[in-house]
């Protein structure tokens, strides 16, 4: 009887054990999350984008005249007075060559200027002819009016006769005057281009500095032709910069002018202070990296710090700029990682002992880090942070050990 009685408590204990470990087995275990807690205090919400600096005013230096321009001198970023540093000169540009039809109608027009030249030379000297007996007669008559011998309307026409030749020969010697220019307007488009010959003095069109500054940019540097209106150099005072931020539009209408900026990102250990000085009212299209068409606003920022922290910046270099558009003091706030959408409304795990529960919340200023909690949770209560698919409603879950 003993034998068997042991045999009977020894399989019992062992089918007790077996039950009792798969009791264990398959008991749930908590999953291991990551805490935070709600809080309050500051929040700042912000919009950042890429921008650019660029000199307050920028003169851009253009080619007064057609003319060939000369090799420019400066080099960027010299220092440039007003109405006094050279900046470019220009000379006359040397004529075309002509073709074979081109010099055949030079030379005709030529023909036709001389022909006119010596048609207006045989018109002056019959004039001149003219105007010598129109003397002559003009003598005899005075001669025989003073013996009463002719009458006096008779003397009147050798008057007025003499008068009209004078004024013939006058017109005459105006035509030859027109005609030999013509001769010679003609003959120049035969003149061939001449390369190195030395401009007069008097013919050298100068372009000085309009304003005090530093070379930013030569558009123009080697010799060559140019027309009226050409940009040859730009000039800015490097002192006078601000920063440019395209913001897409619906950024840009929380911005307002005097809001504070953050410049990182622009080549100094720390970061750069500004304030918004304008928000453009013109907005414009720009194509993204990724082919979408996008409404952008130019938001215009002054540097807050003095010039020696931002001095080693020049006309378009690259910044990263935070432009802060809200602030609260007292702002009862969760980390954004808590969050997750549930049937299309903002949701949570709050701890609840050692399980979640779901809690719809309701959200208002977000920065990404942190958002502004206005209904569903309070201060101080402790969240899941980024909920896995293992998480719902009512699991168990422990915090995860470091």
């Amino acid at each position: 009887m003993g034998k068997k009685l042991l045999r009977r408590i020894v399989t019992g204990a062992l089918l007790g054990a077996l039950v009792a470990f798969f009791v264990y087995a398959y008991l749930p275990k908590p999953v291991p999350v990551d805490l935070a807690a709600v809080s309050r205090g500051p929040l700042e919400v912000f919009v950042r984008d890429e921008g650019y600096t660029r000199v307050h005013d920028v003169y851009v230096v253009s080619a007064p005249v057609t003319g060939y321009l000369l090799r420019i001198g400066r080099e960027v970023g010299d220092v440039v007075e007003a109405d006094k540093t050279l900046i470019a000169e220009l000379l006359p540009t040397s004529p075309g060559f002509l073709d074979k039809r081109g010099r055949t109608q030079a030379l005709a027009a030529i023909q036709s200027a001389e022909a006119a030249l010596n048609l207006a030379r045989a018109e002056r000297r019959d004039a001149e002819a003219r105007l010598a007996f129109a003397r002559s007669d003009a003598r005899r008559i005075r001669a025989l009016a003073k013996k009463n011998y002719v009458s006096q309307s008779e003397l009147e026409r050798a008057e007025l006769a003499l008068d009209s030749a004078i004024a013939a020969v006058d017109t005459a010697k105006a035509a030859e005057r027109a005609r030999a220019g013509d001769v010679d307007s003609a003959r120049a488009l035969l003149i061939s281009p001449e390369p190195g010959s030395a401009a007069n003095p008097e013919d050298i069109v100068t372009v000085t500095a309009p304003v005090s500054g530093r070379v930013l940019r030569l558009q123009q540097e080697s010799e060559r032709v140019v027309i009226a209106g050409t940009p040859l150099v730009e000039i800015g005072n490097a002192a006078e910069l601000e920063v440019v931020v395209d913001l897409l539009s619906r950024d840009a209408v929380q911005v307002e002018p005097g809001a504070p900026v953050e410049f990182t990102s622009w080549g100094g250990e720390k970061p750069l202070t500004g304030r918004v000085r304008l928000v453009e009212p013109f907005g414009f299209t720009k194509i993204s990296a990724l082919g979408i068409e996008e409404q952008r606003v130019n938001v215009i920022i002054d540097f807050t710090e003095p010039r020696e922290r931002w001095s080693r910046l020049g006309h378009g270099y690259r910044v990263d700029a935070a432009i802060r558009v809200w602030r609260g003091e007292d702002v009862l706030q969760l980390p954004t990682g808590a969050l997750f959408r549930h049937q299309g409304e903002w949701a949570v795990f709050r701890v609840e002992g050692d399980r979640a529960e779901r809690v719809i919340v309701k959200i208002g200023k977000n920065n990404g880090l942190q958002a502004q909690v206005l209904e569903g949770v309070g201060d101080g209560e402790t969240l899941v942070l980024h909920p896995s698919e293992r998480i719902s409603d009512g699991v168990l879950i422990e915090e995860r050990q470091q």
